[in-house]
Protein backbone atom coordinates (compact mmCIF):
# COMPACT_ATOMS: atom_id res chain seq x y z
CA UNK A 1 0.00 0.00 0.00
CA UNK A 2 1.21 3.31 -1.25
CA UNK A 3 1.92 5.74 2.21
CA UNK A 4 2.52 8.53 -0.39
CA UNK A 5 -0.50 11.48 0.32
CA UNK A 6 -2.26 12.42 -2.56
CA UNK A 7 -2.64 16.32 -4.31
CA UNK A 8 -5.33 18.04 -3.66
CA UNK A 9 -6.16 20.19 -5.85
CA UNK A 10 -9.76 21.70 -7.57
CA UNK A 11 -11.25 20.16 -10.40
CA UNK A 12 -10.12 23.05 -12.69
CA UNK A 13 -6.80 22.33 -11.74
CA UNK A 14 -6.77 19.05 -13.33
CA UNK A 15 -4.52 17.87 -15.97
CA UNK A 16 -6.19 17.26 -19.08
CA UNK A 17 -4.97 14.26 -19.63
CA UNK A 18 -6.06 11.48 -17.73
CA UNK A 19 -2.85 8.99 -18.75
CA UNK A 20 -1.35 9.28 -15.99
CA UNK A 21 -4.40 6.77 -14.36
CA UNK A 22 -4.53 4.28 -17.39
CA UNK A 23 -4.92 0.96 -16.12
CA UNK A 24 -3.76 -1.44 -19.01
CA UNK A 25 -4.94 -4.78 -20.41
CA UNK A 26 -2.65 -7.45 -20.88
CA UNK A 27 -4.84 -10.00 -21.05
CA UNK A 28 -8.25 -10.81 -20.77
CA UNK A 29 -10.59 -13.99 -19.80
CA UNK A 30 -14.18 -14.81 -20.10
CA UNK A 31 -14.79 -16.13 -16.67
CA UNK A 32 -18.45 -16.73 -17.35
CA UNK A 33 -20.96 -16.29 -20.33
CA UNK A 34 -24.79 -16.20 -18.95
CA UNK A 35 -27.98 -15.02 -20.89
CA UNK A 36 -26.88 -11.83 -20.45
CA UNK A 37 -24.34 -10.83 -18.22
CA UNK A 38 -20.96 -11.73 -19.41
CA UNK A 39 -18.01 -11.86 -16.37
CA UNK A 40 -14.39 -11.17 -17.33
CA UNK A 41 -10.74 -11.66 -15.43
CA UNK A 42 -8.68 -9.22 -16.62
CA UNK A 43 -4.94 -9.48 -15.79
CA UNK A 44 -3.92 -4.96 -16.24
CA UNK A 45 -0.76 -3.28 -15.72
CA UNK A 46 -0.99 -0.34 -13.48
CA UNK A 47 0.65 2.84 -13.75
CA UNK A 48 3.50 1.27 -11.59
CA UNK A 49 3.71 -1.14 -13.54
CA UNK A 50 2.60 -3.92 -11.44
CA UNK A 51 0.16 -6.32 -12.18
CA UNK A 52 -2.90 -7.20 -10.82
CA UNK A 53 -6.24 -8.58 -11.19
CA UNK A 54 -9.55 -7.20 -12.40
CA UNK A 55 -12.85 -8.90 -12.41
CA UNK A 56 -15.90 -7.44 -14.23
CA UNK A 57 -19.23 -7.73 -15.69
CA UNK A 58 -19.97 -7.02 -19.44
CA UNK A 59 -23.54 -5.23 -19.34
CA UNK A 60 -25.42 -4.45 -22.48
CA UNK A 61 -26.90 -1.19 -20.78
CA UNK A 62 -30.06 -0.46 -19.53
CA UNK A 63 -32.54 2.68 -19.52
CA UNK A 64 -34.76 3.67 -16.74
CA UNK A 65 -38.09 5.89 -17.34
CA UNK A 66 -39.71 8.61 -15.35
CA UNK A 67 -43.46 8.80 -16.34
CA UNK A 68 -45.13 12.03 -15.11
CA UNK A 69 -48.29 12.43 -14.92
CA UNK A 70 -49.78 16.06 -15.35
CA UNK A 71 -50.32 16.27 -11.67
CA UNK A 72 -46.59 15.77 -11.48
CA UNK A 73 -47.25 12.41 -9.80
CA UNK A 74 -45.25 9.55 -11.11
CA UNK A 75 -45.71 6.24 -11.82
CA UNK A 76 -43.55 3.30 -10.13
CA UNK A 77 -43.59 -0.04 -9.62
CA UNK A 78 -42.82 -2.53 -7.23
CA UNK A 79 -41.13 -5.71 -8.42
CA UNK A 80 -39.45 -8.67 -6.55
CA UNK A 81 -35.56 -8.30 -7.41
CA UNK A 82 -34.52 -11.91 -6.77
CA UNK A 83 -30.43 -10.70 -5.41
CA UNK A 84 -32.30 -9.02 -2.65
CA UNK A 85 -35.12 -11.40 -2.12
CA UNK A 86 -37.92 -8.59 -1.72
CA UNK A 87 -39.74 -6.54 -3.24
CA UNK A 88 -38.10 -2.95 -4.77
CA UNK A 89 -40.23 0.31 -5.51
CA UNK A 90 -38.81 1.47 -8.45
CA UNK A 91 -39.21 3.45 -11.51
CA UNK A 92 -39.81 1.39 -14.75
CA UNK A 93 -36.58 0.17 -16.48
CA UNK A 94 -35.17 -2.38 -18.66
CA UNK A 95 -32.25 -3.61 -20.15
CA UNK A 96 -31.11 -3.04 -23.91
CA UNK A 97 -30.77 -5.83 -26.37
CA UNK A 98 -26.92 -5.51 -27.82
CA UNK A 99 -27.14 -2.51 -30.26
CA UNK A 100 -30.41 -1.47 -29.70
CA UNK A 101 -31.70 2.55 -29.31
CA UNK A 102 -31.76 3.52 -25.78
CA UNK A 103 -35.10 5.47 -26.21
CA UNK A 104 -37.15 2.75 -28.26
CA UNK A 105 -35.73 0.56 -25.37
CA UNK A 106 -37.53 2.96 -23.17
CA UNK A 107 -40.60 3.37 -25.37
CA UNK A 108 -41.09 -0.41 -25.40
CA UNK A 109 -40.12 -0.92 -21.62
CA UNK A 110 -42.86 1.80 -20.46
CA UNK A 111 -45.98 0.12 -22.79
CA UNK A 112 -44.86 -3.72 -21.72
CA UNK A 113 -44.49 -2.50 -18.35
CA UNK A 114 -47.35 -0.38 -17.63
CA UNK A 115 -49.17 -0.56 -20.60
CA UNK A 116 -48.80 3.47 -20.51
CA UNK A 117 -47.66 5.47 -23.94
CA UNK A 118 -46.28 8.97 -23.82
CA UNK A 119 -46.10 12.08 -26.40
CA UNK A 120 -42.73 13.22 -25.36
CA UNK A 121 -39.64 12.10 -24.10
CA UNK A 122 -36.66 13.76 -22.47
CA UNK A 123 -33.59 13.03 -22.46
CA UNK A 124 -32.73 13.48 -18.43
CA UNK A 125 -29.45 11.69 -17.92
CA UNK A 126 -26.65 8.90 -17.91
CA UNK A 127 -25.31 7.14 -15.04
CA UNK A 128 -23.09 4.54 -14.46
CA UNK A 129 -24.35 2.73 -11.02
CA UNK A 130 -21.45 -0.11 -10.29
CA UNK A 131 -18.38 1.46 -11.68
CA UNK A 132 -15.98 -0.97 -9.98
CA UNK A 133 -17.01 -4.11 -11.00
CA UNK A 134 -19.77 -3.44 -13.98
CA UNK A 135 -19.63 -1.69 -17.51
CA UNK A 136 -23.63 -0.77 -17.19
CA UNK A 137 -24.87 2.33 -18.33
CA UNK A 138 -28.52 3.67 -17.69
CA UNK A 139 -30.17 6.19 -19.84
CA UNK A 140 -32.71 8.10 -18.12
CA UNK A 141 -35.55 9.50 -19.74
CA UNK A 142 -38.75 12.12 -18.54
CA UNK A 143 -42.05 10.35 -20.35
CA UNK A 144 -44.98 13.07 -20.29
CA UNK A 145 -48.20 13.09 -21.50
CA UNK A 146 -49.15 9.42 -20.78
CA UNK A 147 -52.07 7.71 -22.12
CA UNK A 148 -53.30 4.13 -20.57
CA UNK A 149 -53.71 1.00 -22.31
CA UNK A 150 -52.96 -2.71 -22.06
CA UNK A 151 -49.55 -3.51 -20.30
CA UNK A 152 -47.83 -6.88 -22.18
CA UNK A 153 -45.54 -8.07 -19.21
CA UNK A 154 -43.23 -10.60 -19.81
CA UNK A 155 -44.18 -14.12 -18.75
CA UNK A 156 -41.69 -14.02 -15.84
CA UNK A 157 -42.63 -10.92 -14.76
CA UNK A 158 -44.75 -9.84 -12.10
CA UNK A 159 -45.66 -5.86 -10.35
CA UNK A 160 -46.99 -3.98 -9.08
CA UNK A 161 -47.69 -0.31 -10.73
CA UNK A 162 -49.10 2.51 -8.58
CA UNK A 163 -48.59 6.57 -8.49
CA UNK A 164 -46.54 8.70 -5.77
CA UNK A 165 -46.49 12.03 -5.14
CA UNK A 166 -42.87 13.68 -5.13
CA UNK A 167 -43.03 14.69 -1.72
CA UNK A 168 -44.40 10.53 -0.95
CA UNK A 169 -41.21 9.58 -2.97
CA UNK A 170 -39.11 11.71 -1.12
CA UNK A 171 -40.17 10.80 2.05
CA UNK A 172 -39.80 6.80 1.04
CA UNK A 173 -35.93 7.48 0.63
CA UNK A 174 -35.35 9.05 3.26
CA UNK A 175 -37.02 5.98 5.45
CA UNK A 176 -35.25 3.65 3.31
CA UNK A 177 -37.84 2.05 1.18
CA UNK A 178 -36.76 3.18 -1.67
CA UNK A 179 -33.03 2.04 -1.70
CA UNK A 180 -32.78 1.71 -5.92
CA UNK A 181 -30.04 3.72 -7.02
CA UNK A 182 -31.71 4.84 -10.36
CA UNK A 183 -35.28 5.71 -8.85
CA UNK A 184 -33.18 7.93 -6.36
CA UNK A 185 -31.18 9.75 -8.90
CA UNK A 186 -34.15 10.10 -11.09
CA UNK A 187 -36.02 11.66 -8.33
CA UNK A 188 -33.73 14.18 -8.00
CA UNK A 189 -33.02 15.24 -11.72
CA UNK A 190 -36.90 15.44 -11.82
CA UNK A 191 -37.13 17.71 -9.03
CA UNK A 192 -34.29 19.86 -10.49
CA UNK A 193 -35.88 20.03 -13.92
CA UNK A 194 -39.62 20.87 -12.87
CA UNK A 195 -37.89 23.33 -10.52
CA UNK A 196 -36.61 24.56 -13.79
CA UNK A 197 -39.49 24.44 -16.22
Amino acid sequence: MSSSKPSLTSFSELPEKDDHLKEQTTDSRLAYDGLFLKVFSDEVQLPNQKLVNREYIKHPGAVAIVPLFEDNSVLMERQFRYPLHKAILEIPAGKLEFGEDPLLCAKRELKEETGFEASEWIFLGKIHPVISYSTEFIDIYLAKGLVQGPAKLDEEEFLDVFRATIPEISELIKKGLITDVKTIISHYWLKDYLSAH
